[in-house]
């Protein structure tokens, strides 16, 4: 792994662009301020009257880094322990804390009446999250997963357990395609759920894809990531070709996409070798500042003994 940490977004990105042009042979970051989307601009410009080889040579460094990761996870066995790297020990104590994240969250965008709830879970893997969460609170799931065995492995892992009947809950559809290709369909879905899979995507593509996939929420509907947390910078990591990034990364990113954070919680129960995972409820729109009607008591104000 190649760890780099910096003390500001601003650097942190600069940095970053010089990653990606190692490792892309493109600049692809998220720039920080007007003056830098300037310079990216007049980059681009200048790329685009210059050797065509050179754009060629960077889509090629692209679908390697695809490749490459594609390669590493067709290797690894479609079980449990081997989607969560040898984990499998973690899995009770993620699905606790998704589901306590999510719940809250739930009621509040749609309330307490029954509602027939639908979500997507991205690089869903062997349906670990669909199976062991999802499907308890969502009538219907749909998977995308880029790496064949494990999308087949889903299949197999759900077929048991969806309910029947009028208010059934199911795993309906199932798409072989990688993120920074898929498209929802408009409108279909409550939540999407993004979990342990985006470092996969530069930040170019990670910006694509969630521009595309605001299609896809219902009205009052939003992402959940859950990912990772880089302490500083970002972590780049050369065995699955992915990328680690920091909690101010993240942020930068979303503002890049035009999201809000809704709310943000920690994991907790993991093991302490293992990377910090924080959970972003994102949405497309400001969030309303709630008001609960309490009145704050004065910071000098005498107390009752």
């Amino acid at each position: 792994m190649d760890s780099r940490g910096f003390d500001s977004a601003g650097r942190v990105f600069s940095n970053a662009t010089e990653m990606w042009v190692e490792e892309l042979g493109s600049t692809v970051t998220a720039s920080t301020s007007a003056a830098a989307e300037a310079e990216a601009a007049q980059t681009e410009a200048a790329a685009g009257n210059g050797d065509a080889g050179e754009e060629a040579s960077g889509e090629g460094k692209r679908k390697d880094w695809y490749s490459k990761a594609i390669a590493y996870w067709q290797s690894v066995e479609a079980s449990t322990e081997g989607v969560l790297g040898g984990y499998g020990c973690v899995n009770d104590a993620d699905v606790k804390g998704s589901d306590a994240f999510l719940r809250p969250l739930l009621a509040e965008r749609f309330g307490t009446d029954k509602r027939h709830l639908v979500a997507l879970d991205c690089g869903s893997g062997i349906g670990r999250v669909t199976k062991n969460f999802l499907l308890r609170r969502f009538n219907e799931v749909d998977l995308v997963e880029p790496v064949s065995h494990f999308l087949e492995a889903a299949r197999e892992n759900l077929t048991g357990c969806m309910d029947q009947g009028e208010d059934s809950h199911k795993a309906a559809n199932f798409y072989c395609v990688p993120l920074q290709e898929f498209t929802p369909e408009e409108g279909r879905y409550d939540v999407i759920w993004i979990q342990w899979c985006i470092g996969q995507l530069p930040d170019d593509d990670f910006i694509s894809f969630f521009n595309r996939a605001k299609v896809g929420l219902k009205p009052d509907g939003f992402f959940v990531l859950k990912e990772n947390i880089a302490r500083n910078g970002f972590v780049l990591d050369k065995v699955d070709n992915s990328v680690t990034r920091s909690d101010t990364y993240f942020r930068e990113l979303f503002k890049k996409c035009g999201l809000y954070i809704l709310s943000v919680k920690d994991q907790k129960e993991l093991p302490k070798e293992l990377f910090a995972v924080k959970m972003y409820a994102l949405v497309t729109s400001q969030p309303k500042i709630q008001n609960s009607g309490k009145r704050r008591r004065p910071k000098n104000a005498p107390r009752r003994i």
